[in-house]
Protein backbone atom coordinates (compact mmCIF):
# COMPACT_ATOMS: atom_id res chain seq x y z
CA UNK A 1 0.00 0.00 0.00
CA UNK A 2 1.45 3.88 -1.20
CA UNK A 3 1.83 6.15 1.70
CA UNK A 4 -1.21 7.93 -0.62
CA UNK A 5 -3.78 5.83 0.47
CA UNK A 6 -2.93 5.46 3.99
CA UNK A 7 -3.23 8.97 4.18
CA UNK A 8 -6.32 9.38 2.58
CA UNK A 9 -7.90 6.83 5.03
CA UNK A 10 -6.58 8.25 7.73
CA UNK A 11 -8.39 11.19 6.88
CA UNK A 12 -11.62 9.71 6.24
CA UNK A 13 -11.14 8.56 9.88
CA UNK A 14 -10.86 11.41 11.54
CA UNK A 15 -13.65 13.28 9.43
CA UNK A 16 -16.02 10.44 10.77
CA UNK A 17 -14.80 11.10 14.33
CA UNK A 18 -15.23 14.29 13.95
CA UNK A 19 -19.14 13.98 12.69
CA UNK A 20 -19.31 11.41 15.77
CA UNK A 21 -17.88 13.96 18.07
CA UNK A 22 -20.32 16.75 17.03
CA UNK A 23 -23.41 14.58 17.08
CA UNK A 24 -22.86 13.32 20.55
CA UNK A 25 -22.32 16.88 21.64
CA UNK A 26 -25.62 17.83 20.08
CA UNK A 27 -27.34 15.55 22.23
CA UNK A 28 -25.74 16.65 25.02
CA UNK A 29 -26.88 20.34 24.81
CA UNK A 30 -29.98 19.21 24.09
CA UNK A 31 -30.37 16.77 26.88
CA UNK A 32 -28.79 19.83 29.35
CA UNK A 33 -30.96 22.79 28.21
CA UNK A 34 -33.12 24.45 29.89
CA UNK A 35 -36.28 23.76 30.40
CA UNK A 36 -37.95 27.50 29.33
CA UNK A 37 -36.11 27.50 26.01
CA UNK A 38 -37.67 26.90 22.88
CA UNK A 39 -36.45 24.55 20.62
CA UNK A 40 -37.02 24.91 17.28
CA UNK A 41 -38.85 21.93 15.34
CA UNK A 42 -39.23 21.04 12.08
CA UNK A 43 -42.91 19.99 12.87
CA UNK A 44 -45.80 22.35 11.50
CA UNK A 45 -47.74 24.52 13.72
CA UNK A 46 -51.58 23.07 15.35
CA UNK A 47 -54.67 23.95 14.02
CA UNK A 48 -57.10 26.38 17.46
CA UNK A 49 -60.25 25.03 15.15
CA UNK A 50 -62.10 22.22 17.04
CA UNK A 51 -62.08 18.69 14.69
CA UNK A 52 -65.54 18.35 13.04
CA UNK A 53 -68.24 16.35 15.26
CA UNK A 54 -70.84 14.07 13.88
CA UNK A 55 -74.83 14.70 14.34
CA UNK A 56 -76.18 13.33 17.12
CA UNK A 57 -78.26 9.64 16.61
CA UNK A 58 -81.91 10.03 17.77
CA UNK A 59 -83.71 6.89 18.60
CA UNK A 60 -86.25 5.12 16.81
CA UNK A 61 -89.66 5.95 18.12
CA UNK A 62 -91.64 3.70 20.12
CA UNK A 63 -93.55 1.29 18.72
CA UNK A 64 -97.61 1.48 18.96
CA UNK A 65 -98.89 -0.91 21.44
CA UNK A 66 -100.25 -4.09 19.92
CA UNK A 67 -103.57 -5.36 19.90
CA UNK A 68 -104.81 -8.17 22.59
CA UNK A 69 -104.55 -11.85 21.22
CA UNK A 70 -107.97 -13.07 19.69
CA UNK A 71 -109.89 -14.76 21.26
CA UNK A 72 -108.91 -13.47 24.26
CA UNK A 73 -111.72 -12.83 27.81
CA UNK A 74 -111.56 -10.34 30.75
CA UNK A 75 -114.46 -11.62 33.03
CA UNK A 76 -116.49 -13.49 30.81
CA UNK A 77 -116.27 -9.60 28.40
CA UNK A 78 -114.61 -10.78 25.04
CA UNK A 79 -111.89 -8.12 24.34
CA UNK A 80 -109.78 -10.47 21.56
CA UNK A 81 -108.63 -7.82 18.81
CA UNK A 82 -108.87 -4.89 20.69
CA UNK A 83 -106.40 -2.25 21.79
CA UNK A 84 -105.87 -2.15 25.48
CA UNK A 85 -107.39 1.26 26.14
CA UNK A 86 -110.69 0.08 24.00
CA UNK A 87 -110.25 -3.45 25.85
CA UNK A 88 -110.49 -1.33 29.45
CA UNK A 89 -113.37 0.77 28.57
CA UNK A 90 -115.48 -2.38 27.23
CA UNK A 91 -114.84 -4.30 30.65
CA UNK A 92 -115.60 -1.18 32.63
CA UNK A 93 -118.83 -0.60 31.05
CA UNK A 94 -119.56 -4.41 31.41
CA UNK A 95 -118.51 -4.21 34.82
CA UNK A 96 -121.08 -1.51 35.28
CA UNK A 97 -124.38 -3.14 34.12
CA UNK A 98 -126.83 -3.28 37.20
CA UNK A 99 -127.82 -7.02 38.69
CA UNK A 100 -131.19 -7.55 37.75
CA UNK A 101 -133.05 -9.27 40.50
CA UNK A 102 -136.56 -11.39 39.82
CA UNK A 103 -139.08 -11.17 42.32
CA UNK A 104 -142.02 -12.50 40.21
CA UNK A 105 -142.70 -12.78 36.37
CA UNK A 106 -144.10 -9.12 36.76
CA UNK A 107 -141.42 -7.59 39.22
CA UNK A 108 -137.88 -6.96 38.83
CA UNK A 109 -135.12 -4.83 40.66
CA UNK A 110 -131.99 -3.29 39.18
CA UNK A 111 -128.94 -2.45 41.48
CA UNK A 112 -125.70 -1.06 40.72
CA UNK A 113 -122.59 -3.10 41.77
CA UNK A 114 -121.11 0.13 43.23
CA UNK A 115 -124.03 0.07 45.46
CA UNK A 116 -123.41 -3.19 46.97
CA UNK A 117 -119.42 -2.23 47.86
CA UNK A 118 -118.25 -3.97 44.80
CA UNK A 119 -114.78 -2.47 42.89
CA UNK A 120 -113.31 -3.88 39.99
CA UNK A 121 -109.61 -3.98 39.45
CA UNK A 122 -109.71 -3.55 35.08
CA UNK A 123 -106.16 -1.83 34.68
CA UNK A 124 -104.56 -5.45 36.19
CA UNK A 125 -106.85 -7.40 34.18
CA UNK A 126 -105.61 -5.64 30.96
CA UNK A 127 -102.23 -6.20 31.41
CA UNK A 128 -102.19 -9.62 31.62
CA UNK A 129 -104.72 -10.18 28.79
CA UNK A 130 -102.10 -7.72 26.39
CA UNK A 131 -99.47 -10.86 27.29
CA UNK A 132 -102.04 -13.77 27.25
CA UNK A 133 -102.46 -16.45 24.65
CA UNK A 134 -104.97 -16.61 22.22
CA UNK A 135 -108.28 -17.72 23.91
CA UNK A 136 -106.86 -17.40 27.65
CA UNK A 137 -109.46 -16.33 30.00
CA UNK A 138 -108.19 -13.74 32.09
CA UNK A 139 -109.92 -12.94 35.41
CA UNK A 140 -111.50 -10.12 36.70
CA UNK A 141 -110.45 -9.33 40.10
CA UNK A 142 -113.30 -7.66 42.32
CA UNK A 143 -113.05 -6.55 45.75
CA UNK A 144 -116.70 -6.90 47.28
CA UNK A 145 -117.89 -5.92 50.77
CA UNK A 146 -119.88 -8.93 52.72
CA UNK A 147 -121.35 -7.14 55.12
CA UNK A 148 -123.01 -4.44 52.33
CA UNK A 149 -124.49 -7.62 50.34
CA UNK A 150 -125.56 -9.07 53.40
CA UNK A 151 -127.10 -6.21 54.34
CA UNK A 152 -128.75 -5.07 51.73
CA UNK A 153 -130.80 -8.28 51.01
CA UNK A 154 -131.99 -7.93 54.54
CA UNK A 155 -133.51 -4.97 53.73
CA UNK A 156 -134.70 -6.47 50.58
CA UNK A 157 -136.02 -9.39 52.87
CA UNK A 158 -138.19 -7.06 55.25
CA UNK A 159 -139.53 -5.76 52.33
CA UNK A 160 -140.22 -8.89 50.23
CA UNK A 161 -142.22 -11.38 52.92
CA UNK A 162 -145.88 -11.44 53.13
CA UNK A 163 -147.52 -13.33 56.33
CA UNK A 164 -149.64 -16.29 55.10
CA UNK A 165 -153.14 -15.49 55.19
CA UNK A 166 -155.30 -17.77 57.16
CA UNK A 167 -158.84 -19.54 55.93
CA UNK A 168 -160.94 -18.07 57.61
CA UNK A 169 -165.25 -17.37 57.73
CA UNK A 170 -167.37 -14.18 57.82
CA UNK A 171 -170.82 -13.79 58.17
CA UNK A 172 -173.79 -12.32 56.46
CA UNK A 173 -175.78 -12.45 59.47
CA UNK A 174 -175.90 -16.30 60.63
CA UNK A 175 -174.35 -17.63 57.25
CA UNK A 176 -170.98 -17.92 57.01
CA UNK A 177 -168.51 -16.92 53.75
CA UNK A 178 -165.22 -18.89 53.35
CA UNK A 179 -161.75 -16.88 52.70
CA UNK A 180 -159.56 -19.04 51.31
CA UNK A 181 -155.99 -19.22 52.57
CA UNK A 182 -153.02 -17.46 50.90
CA UNK A 183 -149.39 -19.07 51.45
CA UNK A 184 -146.86 -16.42 52.73
CA UNK A 185 -143.41 -15.99 51.62
CA UNK A 186 -139.79 -15.60 53.22
CA UNK A 187 -137.18 -14.09 51.77
CA UNK A 188 -133.97 -16.73 51.64
CA UNK A 189 -131.13 -14.46 53.22
CA UNK A 190 -128.21 -16.54 53.05
CA UNK A 191 -128.80 -18.34 49.52
CA UNK A 192 -129.26 -14.63 47.94
CA UNK A 193 -126.61 -13.24 48.95
CA UNK A 194 -124.40 -15.60 47.80
CA UNK A 195 -125.85 -15.60 44.31
CA UNK A 196 -125.32 -11.80 44.31
CA UNK A 197 -121.98 -12.33 45.26
CA UNK A 198 -121.02 -14.96 42.74
CA UNK A 199 -122.64 -12.63 39.80
CA UNK A 200 -120.46 -10.03 41.31
CA UNK A 201 -117.71 -11.85 41.20
CA UNK A 202 -117.89 -13.73 37.89
CA UNK A 203 -118.53 -10.34 36.62
CA UNK A 204 -122.15 -12.19 35.31
CA UNK A 205 -125.32 -10.02 34.61
CA UNK A 206 -127.84 -12.88 33.77
CA UNK A 207 -131.36 -12.30 36.03
CA UNK A 208 -131.17 -14.21 39.55
CA UNK A 209 -134.15 -15.72 40.34
CA UNK A 210 -134.65 -14.54 44.35
CA UNK A 211 -135.52 -17.52 46.48
CA UNK A 212 -138.33 -17.57 48.66
CA UNK A 213 -139.66 -19.79 51.35
CA UNK A 214 -143.11 -20.68 51.57
CA UNK A 215 -144.88 -20.14 54.82
CA UNK A 216 -147.84 -22.01 54.86
CA UNK A 217 -151.34 -20.64 56.78
CA UNK A 218 -151.88 -22.50 60.23
CA UNK A 219 -155.63 -22.53 58.84
CA UNK A 220 -155.87 -23.80 55.02
CA UNK A 221 -158.53 -23.56 53.08
CA UNK A 222 -159.51 -27.39 53.29
CA UNK A 223 -159.58 -26.93 56.93
CA UNK A 224 -163.32 -25.24 56.73
CA UNK A 225 -164.80 -28.03 54.21
CA UNK A 226 -166.66 -28.96 57.88
CA UNK A 227 -167.48 -25.87 59.95
CA UNK A 228 -169.29 -25.29 63.58
CA UNK A 229 -170.72 -22.54 63.92
CA UNK A 230 -172.28 -21.89 67.58
CA UNK A 231 -174.83 -18.82 67.92
CA UNK A 232 -174.70 -18.05 71.23
CA UNK A 233 -178.19 -15.96 71.63
CA UNK A 234 -180.01 -17.53 69.50
CA UNK A 235 -179.19 -21.12 71.16
CA UNK A 236 -178.11 -22.70 68.04
CA UNK A 237 -175.54 -24.49 66.33
CA UNK A 238 -175.12 -24.56 62.46
CA UNK A 239 -173.10 -27.05 60.33
CA UNK A 240 -171.85 -26.48 57.05
CA UNK A 241 -169.71 -28.47 54.39
CA UNK A 242 -167.60 -25.44 51.94
CA UNK A 243 -169.21 -23.12 53.13
CA UNK A 244 -173.06 -24.33 52.23
CA UNK A 245 -175.71 -24.72 55.03
CA UNK A 246 -176.44 -28.50 55.68
CA UNK A 247 -178.31 -28.53 59.11
CA UNK A 248 -179.19 -26.85 62.34
CA UNK A 249 -179.65 -27.89 65.86
CA UNK A 250 -181.13 -26.21 69.36
CA UNK A 251 -178.80 -26.32 71.81
CA UNK A 252 -178.05 -24.94 75.42
CA UNK A 253 -175.56 -22.20 76.24
CA UNK A 254 -173.54 -21.11 79.44
CA UNK A 255 -175.47 -19.22 82.22
CA UNK A 256 -174.67 -15.57 82.30
CA UNK A 257 -172.42 -16.80 85.51
CA UNK A 258 -170.42 -18.92 83.30
CA UNK A 259 -171.16 -17.38 79.50
CA UNK A 260 -170.06 -20.01 76.52
CA UNK A 261 -167.14 -17.67 75.32
CA UNK A 262 -166.66 -15.96 71.91
CA UNK A 263 -164.41 -16.63 68.82
CA UNK A 264 -162.66 -18.71 67.03
CA UNK A 265 -161.90 -22.49 67.89
CA UNK A 266 -160.87 -25.98 66.41
CA UNK A 267 -162.19 -29.64 67.82
CA UNK A 268 -159.19 -31.11 70.20
CA UNK A 269 -160.68 -33.70 71.48
CA UNK A 270 -163.20 -36.32 71.06
CA UNK A 271 -164.39 -39.10 72.75
CA UNK A 272 -166.94 -41.66 72.67
CA UNK A 273 -168.98 -42.34 76.20
CA UNK A 274 -166.51 -40.07 78.12
CA UNK A 275 -165.82 -40.09 81.59
CA UNK A 276 -166.91 -36.72 83.11
CA UNK A 277 -163.94 -34.88 85.16
CA UNK A 278 -165.13 -32.04 87.75
CA UNK A 279 -163.07 -29.28 85.95
CA UNK A 280 -161.25 -26.41 88.42
CA UNK A 281 -164.36 -24.32 89.13
CA UNK A 282 -165.81 -23.33 92.57
CA UNK A 283 -169.03 -25.13 91.13
CA UNK A 284 -167.23 -28.00 90.99
CA UNK A 285 -165.37 -28.36 94.28
CA UNK A 286 -167.10 -30.95 95.78
CA UNK A 287 -168.41 -33.24 92.70
CA UNK A 288 -167.03 -36.64 92.11
CA UNK A 289 -165.68 -38.29 88.73
CA UNK A 290 -168.43 -39.88 86.68
CA UNK A 291 -168.16 -42.67 84.33
CA UNK A 292 -169.94 -43.15 81.27
CA UNK A 293 -173.77 -44.66 81.41
CA UNK A 294 -177.10 -42.53 81.54
CA UNK A 295 -176.38 -40.32 84.59
CA UNK A 296 -172.99 -38.99 83.10
CA UNK A 297 -173.53 -35.01 81.96
CA UNK A 298 -171.68 -35.63 79.34
CA UNK A 299 -174.26 -38.13 76.95
CA UNK A 300 -172.24 -40.64 74.81
CA UNK A 301 -170.15 -38.00 73.33
CA UNK A 302 -167.84 -34.97 73.70
CA UNK A 303 -165.87 -32.88 71.04
CA UNK A 304 -163.68 -30.74 73.23
CA UNK A 305 -162.48 -27.72 71.78
CA UNK A 306 -159.83 -25.28 71.90
CA UNK A 307 -161.15 -23.34 74.86
CA UNK A 308 -160.21 -24.59 78.22
CA UNK A 309 -162.95 -26.64 79.70
CA UNK A 310 -165.56 -25.81 76.99
CA UNK A 311 -166.93 -28.87 74.21
CA UNK A 312 -170.22 -29.88 72.63
CA UNK A 313 -172.03 -33.07 73.96
CA UNK A 314 -174.72 -34.74 74.52
CA UNK A 315 -176.84 -34.39 77.57
CA UNK A 316 -179.36 -36.58 79.61
CA UNK A 317 -181.20 -33.11 80.53
CA UNK A 318 -183.18 -32.51 76.81
CA UNK A 319 -185.19 -30.03 78.89
CA UNK A 320 -182.46 -27.68 79.23
CA UNK A 321 -182.12 -27.10 75.30
CA UNK A 322 -182.91 -23.81 73.97
CA UNK A 323 -181.60 -22.20 77.26
CA UNK A 324 -178.60 -20.46 79.18
CA UNK A 325 -178.38 -23.97 81.52
CA UNK A 326 -175.01 -25.13 81.25
CA UNK A 327 -171.26 -23.73 82.96
CA UNK A 328 -169.86 -22.94 79.46
CA UNK A 329 -170.27 -26.07 77.63
CA UNK A 330 -172.22 -26.45 74.43
CA UNK A 331 -175.31 -28.69 75.00
CA UNK A 332 -177.00 -30.89 72.25
CA UNK A 333 -179.45 -33.88 72.32
CA UNK A 334 -178.15 -37.09 72.50
CA UNK A 335 -179.08 -37.94 69.22
CA UNK A 336 -177.84 -34.78 67.69
CA UNK A 337 -174.46 -35.07 69.14
CA UNK A 338 -174.12 -38.45 67.94
CA UNK A 339 -174.80 -37.27 64.47
CA UNK A 340 -172.25 -34.39 64.98
CA UNK A 341 -169.75 -36.71 65.95
CA UNK A 342 -169.36 -38.45 63.21
CA UNK A 343 -169.22 -35.79 60.45
CA UNK A 344 -166.16 -33.66 62.52
CA UNK A 345 -162.11 -34.47 63.32
CA UNK A 346 -159.70 -32.85 65.19
CA UNK A 347 -159.12 -29.46 63.81
CA UNK A 348 -162.47 -28.87 62.70
CA UNK A 349 -163.14 -24.80 62.86
CA UNK A 350 -165.67 -24.06 65.69
CA UNK A 351 -166.69 -20.40 65.77
CA UNK A 352 -168.78 -18.63 68.38
CA UNK A 353 -170.79 -15.82 67.87
CA UNK A 354 -173.01 -13.60 69.78
CA UNK A 355 -176.27 -13.97 67.64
Amino acid sequence: MTIWARALGAGLLAACALVGFAAAFGLAASAGADPGQTIPTTEPPTSTEPPPTEPPIEPPPPSPPAPIAFGVTIGGVAVGGLMPDRATVVVQRAFARPLVLVVSPTRKIRIQATKLGARSNVPKAVRRARVARPGAAVPLDVHLSIARVRGYVERLGRQLDTKPVEARLVFSGAKPRAIKSEEGRHLKRLANSRAVRYALMRNTRAPIRLAFDAVKPKVDSADLDTTVVILRESKRLVYFVDGKFVRWFGVATGQSAYPTPLGSYEIVNLQRNPWWYPPPSKWAVDSEPVPPGPGNPLGTRWMGISAPYVGIHGTPDAASIGYSASHGCVRMRIPDAEWLFQRVELGTPVFIIAR
